[in-house]
């Protein structure tokens, strides 16, 4: 038990020295929020440019900038994937208010994912909506450097239905797991 307990700890103190080196402020940033529904204001004065499931576009040639979108596919988007090749995944962060989570990472062909996924609706309030058809929504690029290279493609992936995140799977596979390993501890106890 003692073992468990500093191997915790350990872990603790890894995960925290590391959160104390992580740069905030120059961290390239991927924004999404939503533009206040399609042919409104925000789209009157930015141009929407209509998408369905698959998309591309260019990251502005600042390197930071906001690009406007309209989903024309005809379904609502419970998640929403943008596939780019400019920054490593370790140095992109990512904040959105359409979906639940985040989640950055490095693909096997080295192209980084930045995926959004996730709606809930609590007592009759939406916490995250996801982006329904003919909504619009934003992607904003952001640092204090300009860091995001431009003129750079970035593809975009709209997704509908529930399709459970790999994470998800894993912690229920862990957790299944766990189950299993206590139930024979607890049989040897009692059969002992």
């Amino acid at each position: 038990m003692k073992i468990a307990q500093f191997c915790a700890l350990v872990l603790l103190l890894v995960v925290a020295s590391a959160l104390a080196f992580a740069d905030g402020i120059h961290d390239p940033k991927v924004i999404v929020h939503g533009a206040n529904g399609g042919g409104d204001v925000e789209c009157g004065k930015h141009n929407c440019m209509d998408v369905g499931f698959n998309f591309s576009f260019k990251i502005p040639k600042s390197g930071s900038g906001a690009l406007y979108f309209t989903n024309t596919s005809g379904k609502n988007w419970t998640s929403l994937a943008l596939i780019e090749t400019g920054v490593p995944a370790a140095d992109v962060s990512c904040k959105e208010d359409l979906f639940l989570t985040c989640k950055v990472e490095t693909l096997k062909n080295g192209s980084v994912e930045i995926l959004m996924s996730g709606i809930k609706n609590q007592g009759g309030q939406w916490v995250a909506q996801g982006i329904p058809n003919g909504s619009s929504f934003a992607i904003v690029f952001a640092c204090n450097s300009g860091c995001w290279p431009g003129g750079i493609t970035v593809g975009g992936h709209g997704r509908s239905g529930m399709v459970p995140e790999p994470g998800t799977v894993a912690l229920l596979v862990t957790g299944l797991g766990a189950l299993v390993s206590r139930r024979k501890v607890w049989r040897n106890r009692f059969d002992g």
